[in-house]
């Protein structure tokens, strides 16, 4: 495989606008809960705006600006990955006065009594593509799939992109099983790791993703969507000790983190 300085744009990043997850964390703002903004092959997209997303964005020192992103991703209607996202509508459409944009995500985040989204603001976006296992989708060069069904409540999807030769995978929520490192293998690969221990809720836990990190060997595994259980074992020096039991790059990823794909790889 080439290195990933030869395969990526030099200004493609990914911004952690949010590491936090689970209620506490959430509730008590221990980690923000912004979701993640990624600008791959000159395309702007965020993923899971949860609480506080919009103005984690407009506060980073970054510069992002919502106006400019091309689409919206909800992996699950969840509120730690969708509370932001009717603000999000309206920012993105400046208020629904520009017809522009794209949002992807599931069925049951935009129908039912517990939808999440607002049915007046479906208006005001382009275009809407309800996601489905196996599915796959384009914004501008960047491509993507949605391979399979989390085992987690509802109707809930990981990411895989692919931006030119180069391969990123969000694996969101999800009880672990034997797939996971084959379906999600990638480059770079991001992780929503909530609990420090197995337990019976459908989330990973560390032991969970060094499994898949050991199979799946990607060049950089990236953790984030900490509950309580992470972050009081303080996930840096988490990411330090996975880093020196498999031989690959582990990077806790912490609020408004800008990971320079070029530069990290």
């Amino acid at each position: 495989m080439k290195k990933l300085k030869q395969v990526a744009n030099s200004t493609d990043f990914i911004c952690f606008l949010g590491t936090g997850g689970a209620r506490i964390v959430v509730a008590k703002q221990l980690r923000a809960t912004g979701g993640i903004w990624f600008s791959l092959d000159h395309t702007n997209f965020i993923v899971d705006p949860g609480p506080g997303s919009l103005v984690r964005m407009t506060s980073s020192k970054h510069g992002l600006d919502p106006t400019k992103l091309d689409a919206i991703l909800l992996s699950h209607k969840h509120l730690d990955h969708s509370g932001d996202i009717n603000i999000m509508i309206e920012a993105i459409t400046t208020g629904g006065t520009i017809h522009r944009g794209a949002l992807f995500c599931p069925q049951d985040a935009l129908v039912g009594d517990e939808r999440v989204i607002l049915p007046y603001l479906k208006n005001y976006i382009q275009e809407i593509t309800v996601l489905t296992e196996g599915g796959k989708y384009k914004i501008n060069n960047v491509v993507f799939s949605t391979p399979i069904q989390q085992h987690h409540p509802g109707q809930v999807y990981g990411f895989i992109f692919n931006a030119g030769k180069l391969k990123i995978s969000y694996v969101v929520d999800t009880k672990y099983f034997p797939e996971l490192e084959r379906i999600y293998k990638a480059d770079i690969m991001i992780f929503s790791v909530i609990r420090l221990l197995h337990s019976d809720l459908e989330h990973l836990s560390l032991e969970d993703v060094k499994t898949i990190i050991l199979k799946a060997k990607p060049k950089t595994a990236i953790l984030t969507h900490f509950g309580m259980t992470m972050l009081k074992a303080r996930p840096w020096q988490l990411a330090q000790e996975l880093t020196n039991a498999t031989g690959i790059k582990v990077i806790a990823a912490q609020d408004g983190m800008k990971y320079n794909i070029s530069e990290h790889a």
